[in-house]
């Protein structure tokens, strides 16, 4: 079985979730349905596209929850219902050991993650200065194979 963790940017654009989803389901196709469990935080952007690509193979799902109130603040009805389903079809469900959601809890889960997989994927734009970049960073000191996904023409909102 395979493990592949997935990071990336939140704020993608509309026209980039359609690049990365094409991207995600190229990247994973190489890997056997059954044999592949994604593992993910199911933040929006990146990490729902991943869940999608991860689903539509076959593969598991395995969610690790920031913190105790990480979807509470999920207003619209669409996003809720999405992230709903998702923890129903998870095959695990692991929460980190925080109850309010932030820098901390996101990082913790981060490491959790990587700790996990046995390669991370990085729906990532090169910036440092990110959740993405401090996953990636951590991936790399750990000696992680890392895919980058950056399909050309890929662009985050530009009200970050």
């Amino acid at each position: 079985m395979t493990v592949v963790g997935i990071t990336g940017h939140t704020d993608l654009t509309e026209p980039t979730l359609v690049l990365v989803r094409q991207a995600l389901d190229a990247e994973l196709s190489q890997y056997e349905g059954a044999d592949l469990t994604g593992i993910t935080c199911l933040a929006r952007g990146a990490d729902q596209l991943f869940a999608d690509a991860i689903l539509a193979l076959g593969g598991a799902l395995h969610v690790v929850v920031p913190a105790a109130d990480y979807f509470d603040n999920i207003t619209d009805p669409d996003a809720r219902r999405r992230c709903a389903e998702y923890l129903r079809q998870a095959v695990a469900v692991e929460q980190m050991p925080f109850q309010t959601a932030g820098r901390d809890a996101y990082n913790a889960a981060s490491r959790h993650m990587v700790d996990q997989c046995d390669v991370l994927a990085a729906v990532w734009d090169g910036s440092t200065d990110s959740g993405t970049g401090h996953a990636v960073a951590l991936a790399q000191r750990r000696g992680l194979p890392i895919t980058v996904i950056w399909p050309n023409g890929a662009a985050r909102s530009t009200t970050r």
